[in-house]
């Protein structure tokens, strides 16, 4: 159901009044982020504010929309499709929205790389101005999600450059900020690719389901190559 004239219109209006606040709501919150090393730039916390403005339902489907583009990044109209849809169906600005999304996908991008918790996930974006309970919806979504986006993430890089070499390690957790994972073990890969003129170190952590689920699709692959040479 669309939201109403007076709902559209506070929404539009704290894309422009967000960034007055910013600067105050940065310096009453920790400058240290899980997602990257530096403070994000200000125009990521306004759009991340921005996303409170939703009602429950419409945050929701957002959300959605987002875990679907992570999950199959090689479908961009669909995404682009599904956010012009929403601002027609909401009567909020279809450029905004767009700004919003694309700061809130560099999130998880970002988290994926650095094997990032839900918890560590969810930190990252109340920090950023994200209310608790909104925050918490994502963190759940990442952690039914995360397989799919480390496998994804994965075969991306596999298909974008040819893969050189491959090392990988065992480790096990000493400590973390989320206690279930201490004495867990996971996997430390290397991934030596070739980029035409040079070659790229791609590093990537993975629990051992994980590592699993993508030795299966790599024995996948292996049998179709062998099966059409």
């Amino acid at each position: 159901m669309s939201c109403s004239r007076t709902q559209s219109l506070a929404i539009n209006e704290l894309w422009r009044s967000c960034g007055l606040k910013v600067k105050a709501i940065k310096s009453s919150m920790a400058t240290v982020f899980h997602f990257c090393a530096e403070t994000p730039p200000d125009s990521m916390f306004t759009d991340i504010q921005t996303l409170n403005k939703f009602p429950e339902e419409q945050f929701e489907h957002l959300v959605e929309i987002v875990f679907q583009f992570l999950v199959e990044p090689n479908k961009s109209s669909r995404l682009l499709s599904q956010l012009d849809e929403f601002s027609q169906q909401h009567g909020v600005s279809s450029s905004g929205l767009k700004n919003v999304i694309k700061s809130l996908l560099t999130i998880p991008n970002s988290a994926l790389r650095k094997n990032l918790g839900p918890s560590q996930l969810q930190e990252d974006l109340v920090n950023l101005g994200l209310s608790e309970e909104k925050a918490v919806h994502f963190g759940e979504q990442w952690r039914t999600n995360l397989l799919a986006l480390s496998r994804s993430a994965l075969g991306q890089t596999l298909m974008v450059n040819q893969l050189v070499d491959m090392e990988w390690k065992f480790g096990v957790t000493a400590a973390s900020s989320e206690m279930n994972k201490v004495g867990n073990t996971f996997l430390q890969l290397k991934l030596v690719i070739n980029k035409g003129n040079k070659t790229e170190n791609v590093y990537m952590e993975l629990t051992l389901p994980q590592f699993y689920s993508f030795l299966h699709e790599m024995e996948k692959a292996k049998s179709s190559l062998e099966y059409l040479s």
